[in-house]
């Protein structure tokens, strides 16, 4: 199996909706890790806003987060650009995916891609 885990949920109003789709994501994507399955995280649209967050030691989120890193792709540089997550995207080291490049903007990640390369989509 592959799973292509996009999220798009926006930390910014700071909901228990918001977390528990983060946090669903990062467990969906812990359990393909465990079981040895192709996996792959994005960030895009307002959820380029969790890079800051998660990366904090104290976020509840941080743990999981360290434990699936590994597993994340990148971010959505034309999302990153809109939603103000593009320094925390930098400083984190995690790649800004431009492989998508629509017209206007620094570019997305290209879910065709993901598709083409068998990769089920899963968005949170």
């Amino acid at each position: 199996m592959k799973a292509a885990i996009i999220i798009l949920s926006d930390p910014k109003p700071g909901s228990e909706e918001a977390l528990g789709r983060l946090f669903n994501a990062l467990a969906v994507t812990y359990d393909f890790k465990q079981r040895g399955d192709e996996v792959t995280v994005l960030f895009q649209g307002a959820g380029t806003r969790w890079i800051g967050e998660v990366s904090k030691s104290d976020h509840p989120a941080h743990v999981l987060f360290e434990e699936v890193k590994d597993k994340v792709a990148g971010i959505s540089c034309g999302c990153a650009d809109v939603f103000g997550g593009t320094e925390d995207a930098e400083k984190s080291g995690l790649d800004l995916i431009k492989d998508n490049p629509v017209p206007g903007t620094s570019g997305f990640p290209s879910l065709h891609n993901l598709i083409g390369e068998g990769y089920s989509i899963l968005t949170f």
